[in-house]
């Protein structure tokens, strides 16, 4: 039986996970019961590298989308900077809800990590570290708070720990510690292997 191309591989995998994150955007919805709004994930759904913030600002509520606003701009220019493409990121909150319980938001979580499949996690500010380091995640390591150093998290997953970017953004010496973080990820995107 002749293998099938790279290409129609990756197809297929990318199919599924878009089909995995719509259901998964159908659960949370459910979940908000029609008295809350939530606020889902965005990016490429076999994205690179997943970034984690721990809860939904103001903004993101309003659009019902994670990164949107001051946050999600921040970012961006920090990604051209590095020369990392935003096509190959993808965003999300450890919790789906502004005012959602830790144990009803691990599981999303979870399944967002399985599904995206990200080669680096950035984990934003103390509060995502010990959200992430607290679900248990199969084959995991523990991430400690050592900022701008990569680390491992599982056998094919790297780690980097920057602060938290929606308090870095109101004061010059937090958006330094911001970037001073942030910037590892330039090298690692430059030694990224192509497809």
């Amino acid at each position: 039986m002749p293998s099938a191309p790279t290409d129609e591989i990756y197809e297929r995998y990318l199919r599924k996970a878009i089909a995995e994150v719509n259901e998964l955007a159908d659960e949370i919805g459910s979940a908000a019961s029609g008295t809350r709004v939530p606020v889902l994930g965005s990016g490429h759904p076999l994205a690179d590298v997943f970034l984690l913030k721990y809860r939904p600002q103001r903004s993101e509520v309003q659009e019902g989308v994670a990164f949107f606003g001051r946050s999600g701009q921040a970012i961006l220019k920090s990604l051209q900077r590095l020369h990392v493409d935003p096509m190959a990121v993808y965003g999300t909150n450890c919790l789906k809800f502004a005012d959602q319980p830790d144990q009803e938001a691990s599981p999303f979580l979870t399944r967002e990590l399985h599904i995206v499949q990200a080669k680096l996690i950035i984990i934003m500010g103390p509060e995502a570290l010990a959200f992430l380091n607290s679900l248990r995640y199969p084959l995991a390591d523990p991430i400690e708070d050592r900022m701008g150093e990569l680390q491992r998290f599982t056998p094919s997953v790297e780690a980097l720990y920057v602060p938290d970017i929606d308090v870095s953004l109101d004061e010059q010496p937090a958006k330094t510690r911001f970037w001073n973080a942030f910037k590892a990820l330039g090298p690692w995107w430059a030694e990224l292997p192509p497809y």
